[in-house]
């Protein structure tokens, strides 16, 4: 593990891989539609694109394309059966995104307090 501190950001603990991916997983969950993607693929344990785009307002093409941009950021893995390919979601990288939050949360966690302690004692905080 090797702590690192990002543009000014929090202290983030992880290998440089789990930090890396941070990124690409927080920006593959920002679209809703690849949350539940992800969301019936837990559910299921495992689903090919065409069982996925029947439990989804999206064509399987729309899937295909979601999925692919959450395999690339590590959140499944697709193997193939046959003609099928059949999704799963890797929790590693999840994982590895919720252990940076929890980081960023505790520091600001203490920047808060260090706050609250300031203000009610009264005295001017030093510059």
């Amino acid at each position: 593990m090797v702590p690192e501190r990002q543009r000014g950001g929090p202290a983030v603990t992880g290998t440089a891989g789990e930090l890396a991916g941070v990124g690409e997983v927080l920006a593959a969950l920002a679209d809703p539609t690849r949350r539940r993607l992800l969301d019936a693929l837990a559910a299921r344990g495992e689903a090919t694109a065409t069982m996925l785009s029947a439990e989804l307002p999206v064509t399987r093409q729309a899937v295909v394309k979601h999925l692919a941009v959450l395999e690339r950021a590590g959140l499944v893995e697709g193997r193939r059966r046959g003609r099928e390919v059949r999704y799963a979601v890797r929790a590693a990288p999840l994982d590895a995104a919720a252990r940076w939050m929890a980081g960023l949360a505790e520091e600001w966690d203490t920047r808060l307090a260090a706050i609250k302690r300031i203000a009610e004692s009264g005295q001017p905080a030093e510059a």
